[in-house]
């Protein structure tokens, strides 16, 4: 007959033991009470009873307390490495952004090494001391198809404006108070200054009448224009310019055209719109004499000095405190003067009003 036995749990206490038991061993042993248990065999020993309680008694505390245990101490690991990673993500920007930099392993500055840049920048000299060769070249050889005197293109008109001193296109003053005036004398006077008779010595005596033609000499002489030639208005007899007695003068001139050749005898005439006034040229007549043509330019004809006209106007005492309209035009000549698109070609209009 079988023999029941009871089967005592111990609690899960850490027995201490002599020698460890291995697993495999115990594995055996309970086996083999197993099998011979269920065929009635012998019962078990003292100590083989001992040990499949002690195995028996390990199943259940693994079953048990272990998972407990483990249940406790995970979350903790879990949390310990989750609070790790906030310091270990501060500390990589910083080393990977001074990498960025300078990486002391591979020894690359921003990237590529010193061999690296050397090259770069080798590359960018010969390429940007090509591109500078050729401007140079290209800007060398369109210098050669210019003439320093002439220029190559041109978009003035080949009529010249008439522009004219003082700076002024209105000319209004009482003449009774210096100081309204004195502005337009300053004006005349330092015009005239190169037409001094003593700055005019060095220039040549030209034939009158006649273009003075240069073209076979580098440097171009200038023929005389003598301030004296401007008589009443030249500011040696009068030093306010007949502006102190309500007769002010005017100078007018032409602007410079290189290699102008006006046909016929130019000259300067004047009329005031709606009024019979007298006005008085200097030289005689408004003549613009051919001499001063051809013009070279500034750098061949240095020295240079364009013909003037000055015209006094001869107000009366009936013409104070009115609105006199002058307007100039050159004449004689095939210069234009009467272009709707542009008044100062060949022409211009200026106010006058003096008062006592």
């Amino acid at each position: 007959m079988l023999r029941s036995h009871a089967v005592i749990v111990y609690p899960c206490v850490n027995v201490p033991h002599r020698q460890p038991i291995s697993a495999e061993w115990a594995e055996r042993v309970v086996s083999r009470s197993d099998s011979k248990t269920r065929s009635g065999g012998i019962r078990l020993r003292g100590a083989d009873e001992q040990l499949i309680k002690a195995r028996s008694s390990e199943r259940h505390c693994s079953s048990s307390v272990h998972p407990n245990r483990r249940s406790r101490t995970e979350p903790n690991r879990t949390m310990s490495k989750k609070e790790a990673k906030p310091g270990e993500e501060k500390a990589e920007p910083e080393s990977s952004w001074k990498h960025l930099i300078y990486n002391p392993n591979t020894g690359e500055f921003v990237g590529r090494t010193a061999s690296s840049w050397g090259l770069i920048l080798l590359f960018y000299l010969v390429f940007y001391g090509f591109l500078a060769g050729m401007f140079t070249l290209t800007m060398w050889a369109m210098l050669q198809t210019l003439d320093e005197n002439v220029p190559k293109y041109s978009d003035r008109v080949p009529s010249p404006g008439l522009v004219i001193r003082p700076k002024s296109m209105e000319i209004v003053y009482n003449r009774s108070d210096s100081s309204q005036y004195q502005e337009f004398v300053q004006h005349l006077d330092t015009l005239l200054q190169q037409y001094n008779d003593t700055e005019q010595v060095k220039n040549e005596l030209c034939l009158a009448g006649q273009y003075y033609e240069q073209d076979g000499s580098e440097q171009k002489k200038v023929c005389q224009f003598r301030r004296s030639s401007l008589g009443l208005c030249s500011g040696l007899q009068d030093s306010s310019f007949g502006y102190r007695e309500g007769r002010p003068c005017v100078i007018v001139k032409m602007n410079r055209i290189i290699g102008l050749k006006p046909a016929g005898d130019p000259f300067i005439n004047c009329t005031v719109k709606g009024e019979n006034l007298l006005i008085q040229y200097f030289p005689q007549e408004g003549r613009i004499d051919r001499m001063y043509f051809p013009y070279y330019g500034k750098k061949a004809h240095e020295g240079y000095v364009q013909p003037l006209v000055a015209l006094k106007l001869l107000l009366r005492k009936e013409d104070y405190s009115k609105d006199l309209t002058v307007e100039c035009r050159v004449e004689g000549s095939n210069l234009k003067n009467n272009d709707d698109r542009d008044k100062f070609l060949g022409r211009v209009t200026f106010r006058v009003v003096v008062t006592e």
